[in-house]
């Protein structure tokens, strides 16, 4: 019931959204393409290290919730060990303790989020728009994400660059989930529920390189 409520509103902002979703997708591609095809030997590279230091597989696969209401799969490079019902299923907010140490310099420098370009190529994400979550925090706010699914969830978005430093916050807090569900992903929502009311292509752009500013200036 609470996926047909998600994904019931879809269709009255299709009509809203389509007429500035050409140059949006123009831009996922360019960057994707352009990304995968230069970053390929660095993908590799991490890949390797992931492998080296931890064991297969290299690459970590997550059950999402995007566009519509629909699930996909999001890739990422594994940062923690291996942890089966983690795979494509839920983690622990706030759980820290299985980040491997190569693992902690991919979060840190957003590498471990790369492969999402090839979730971009395949149409399952954005470059830019607000983050994907998974299915039990959807359901906690149903009436908001059914406006936030509306587009196609990103890579980095406002929310991604003000809480660039969210898990620090987590691991500081007594009640992790609790932190999460009540002050920090409200917040979270508002800024995707501005985007999608606010969006534009130099707005993408504004964002996109805003990230890589932050990401660099670690």
């Amino acid at each position: 019931m609470k996926r047909e409520r998600i994904a019931g509103n879809f269709n009255h902002y299709l009509r809203q959204l389509c007429g500035g979703n050409i140059a949006k997708r123009f831009l996922d591609l360019v960057v994707a393409l352009g990304g995968l095809f230069l970053l390929s030997p660095f993908f590799a590279f991490l890949w390797l290290a992931v492998v080296f230091e931890s064991g297969l597989p290299g690459f970590f696969r997550h059950r999402r919730v995007g566009l519509g209401g629909r699930d996909f799969v999001l890739l990422k490079f594994r940062t923690m060990v291996i942890k089966p019902e983690a795979d494509m299923g839920s983690f622990d907010v706030g759980d820290v303790a299985r980040i491997t140490k190569f693992g902690r310099f991919l979060r840190k420098t957003k590498l471990d989020e790369l492969p999402q370009l090839w979730n971009v190529l395949k149409g399952d994400m954005s470059i830019v728009g607000p983050r994907p979550e998974v299915r039990k925090w959807v359901e906690a706010y149903p009436e908001r994400w059914a406006r936030v699914l509306t587009m196609r969830p990103g890579i980095t978005d406002p929310a991604s660059i003000e809480f660039r430093n969210e898990e620090e916050l987590l691991a500081r807090s007594p009640d992790p989930e609790r932190t999460y569900r009540e002050e920090i992903l409200p917040r979270k929502l508002v800024l995707y529920e501005k985007y999608v009311a606010t969006r534009s292509f130099w707005g993408d752009v504004g964002v996109l390189f805003k990230t890589v500013w932050v990401v660099v200036g670690k």
